[in-house]
Formats: structure tokens, sequence, C-alpha cells
């Protein structure tokens, strides 16, 4: 049975696991930016952590022809959330779907709410501290 300390970070603890795997997706769209016919992806952030929340992020088990087969290791969800494509705003020659601006700024972005999550769970534990020894 979760305390109720547990459930107090749950949240942050979800929205700090979503903002971490975000800026991983991200991350691998600035590194194949040069990749010729890769998709750029990123994830609904506010959805996805809706879903982690309230539960209902069950995910459909993959059916296979063959004891060989390996699990869902394309990343085609993260905790439940469906990776999707960006929308090409200036499509490339090459098929790349990555402009470098939005995904600098949709890194930076997702950087600075990361720190302030992680400042907000900080402060929130030193509270939680001073009132168990107060």
């Amino acid at each position: 049975m979760p305390s109720r300390i547990d459930n107090m970070f749950q949240f942050n603890q979800t929205a700090l696991n979503l903002r971490a795997a975000r800026q991983e997706l991200i991350a691998a769209n600035i590194a194949n930016a040069d990749t010729p016919s890769y998709k750029a992806r990123d994830i609904d952030f506010a959805s996805a952590l809706q879903g982690a929340m309230s539960g209902s992020t069950a995910k459909l088990p993959l059916a296979a022809t063959s004891s060989a087969h390996l699990g869902n290791a394309n990343g085609d969800s993260i905790m439940g959330a469906p990776v999707q494509y960006r929308t090409v705003r200036q499509p490339s020659a090459d098929g790349n779907t990555v402009d470098m601006d939005v995904e600098r700024a949709q890194f930076a972005d997702n950087a600075l709410r990361y720190e302030a999550s992680v400042k907000f769970v900080s402060d929130q534990a030193k509270d939680v501290l001073a009132a168990l020894q107060g």
C-alpha cells in the first residue's frame, strides 16, 4: 500500500520520467538531422501525462507469429503514449523531416521544464523533511 508521501511524489515522478523520455526523442531527432528519410518524432506531453496519471495507458499486446519475434523494440510508445511524427514545415529533398530550429526550441523548452520540475520536487522534499523534523 503506497504511503501518503509516495502518493504526493507520484505525479512528479511520472512527469519527470515523461520529460526524460521526450528529451531522448528530441535528441534522436537532432542526431539524425542529416540521415536521409529520417522522420522526426515526438510525444504529446500533456495527453501522455494525463493518460499515465489516470492509468489509461493500457498497451495492446503485439501479435507474434514466431517465438523468435522480439517485443516492441522500435519505440512506438513511451509509457503508453504513442510516438507521433512531426508535421513537416519545409520538406527536404532526401525525405528527412527534421527542422533544426524546431528541434532546438523543443529541446530547450523541455530541458527548462525538466529543471523546473526537479527544483519543485526538491523544494517539496525539503518541506516534507522539515515537517517530519519539526
